[in-house]
């Protein structure tokens, strides 16, 4: 809503055109590009901004997306081909940023999408990075971890060129994790010949990862939601919530905002979703989960269809699953207070019309979700300078980043009579061109 103040390589590289996204368009068969979103928002911001075009275009577009074809040998011998992505969005004001996704539905449309929300994202925060994002059409779920090692030594050898610690810094993202991004580090300093930690985050502690990135994330999303209920004048202690997803973010989210009293009564995952209108104990839940790897069968509360989560009548939903998942086709039935973008691209421009019109509050993925870049930002500070932080300071840096981050939008916000999701971006776009404007273009 518009925001008003509250009285009350198989060795052969290519560059292509993005793919296409698999969800569909209402009324259409044409599916929805996430990368057509990103580049949607980006405009509707840029045409409030009095800046040089030729600028804009300049820095709107991926400069380097590299597509490579990976020879992996599997666990019965055979060799099997997997298509690789890394697109680095913008390195303007520093390496790019961004995670390395294994999933099947993997595309480089939703690379390119990815790389340039992580460019604005580093830019709301205010970190000196730009924007990159990696990723492998793959099902971890069924590849054994030998052969998911093998990927990503074959993904870094390929693409060795690329990374380094003032190139290109990757990180976990869905379905890689802390032990992926060691095997990352291992062949990079194998090929290199020399120790690097800061050549990726998200690794784990004993091989220089920062204590509070695990969290930080979820972290990031509760402490924006908790900025928003205080905007709103409402009472965190009296709110109800739902949240999309309990992976990494939505369950450190639920577990963050259920510690200051918010009740969950709705939670899903990609097997199912769960009910309790006296709230589910999130604690108990995580428990479950770590156990049986799914939140069905969970005792504490009933077992309902997923696509009920989005539509729950509570004070906040946090979508933190995957991309398009709040679309023109089913925003009408949103009924939450607050959006807590805790997943990047959960809510199409389309339904972002709809959410204004509706008056629903929504924190967007590029600050909401920023807690996680944030922290592997303090992640390779903490490797450069051979210094590591307790997790007291980590959360206490954090938290300070993100509180004047969300206050910089909310005044730009409130300024131009815009949604938070177009004053973000205001906010990061001028920041890009005032970097850009200062070294020049060399051309």
């Amino acid at each position: 809503m518009p925001v008003k103040r509250v009285v009350k390589k198989t060795n052969m590289k290519k560059t292509t055109k993005h793919s296409k996204s698999i969800v569909q368009r209402k009324n259409t068969s044409l599916p929805i590009s996430v990368f057509e979103n990103v580049m949607k928002q980006f405009d509707s911001a840029a045409q409030k901004l009095n800046l040089d075009q030729s600028i804009l275009n300049f820095i709107k577009v991926p400069r380097r997306s590299t597509v490579v074809n990976l020879p992996v040998k599997m666990d019965d011998g055979a060799f099997k081909m997997f298509e690789g992505f890394r697109v680095q969005h913008s390195i303007a004001r520093g390496p790019a940023k961004g995670g390395i996704r294994y999933h099947p539905g993997v595309t480089l449309d939703e690379v390119q999408a990815l790389a340039a929300w992580m460019t604005w994202k580093c830019a709301v925060v205010n970190i000196p990075f730009g924007g990159g994002k990696g990723g492998v059409i793959c099902d971890p779920n069924k590849m054994s971890e030998g052969e998911l090692e093998r990927l990503t030594r074959r993904y870094v050898a390929d693409m060795i060129d690329l990374f380094g610690p003032d190139d290109d810094v990757p990180a976990p993202d869905v379905g890689t994790g802390p032990k992926a991004m060691a095997w990352f580090m291992d062949t990079f300093a194998m090929r290199e010949n020399r120790f690097s930690p800061g050549v990726i985050t998200g690794k784990p502690i004993s091989l220089g990862g920062s204590l509070g990135r695990n969290e930080a994330t979820g972290r990031g999303v509760m402490l924006s939601t908790r900025e928003a209920v205080k905007f709103l004048k409402m009472d965190l202690s009296n709110c109800t919530a739902s949240a999309q997803g309990f992976g990494n973010v939505g369950s450190i989210s639920a577990k963050l905002l259920h510690e200051l009293g918010v009740k969950f009564t709705h939670v899903s995952d990609a097997y199912g979703g769960l009910y309790n209108a006296e709230g589910i104990d999130i604690v108990k839940l995580i428990k479950y989960v770590d156990k049986h790897k799914k939140i069905v069968g969970f005792p504490g509360a009933k077992s309902i269809k997923q696509n009920k989560i989005l539509y729950a009548d509570v004070d906040i939903l946090i979508p933190a699953a995957l991309e398009n998942q709040i679309t023109e086709a089913n925003a009408d039935k949103i009924k939450a207070k607050i959006v807590a973008e805790g997943a990047n691209g959960p809510v199409t421009p389309e339904a972002d019309k709809i959410l204004e019109k509706k008056d629903i509050f929504v924190i967007p993925d590029i600050l909401c979700n920023a807690g996680g870049v944030t922290v592997s930002y303090f992640e390779w500070v903490q490797n450069r300078i051979g210094y590591y932080w307790t997790e007291e300071e980590v959360n206490r840096r954090l938290e300070e980043k993100m509180v004047i981050a969300f206050d910089d939008i909310l005044k730009m916000a409130i300024e131009n009579k815009t949604s938070l999701r177009i004053a973000a971006f205001m906010v990061a776009i001028t920041r890009v061109v005032d970097v850009v404007q200062l070294r020049g273009i060399y051309s």
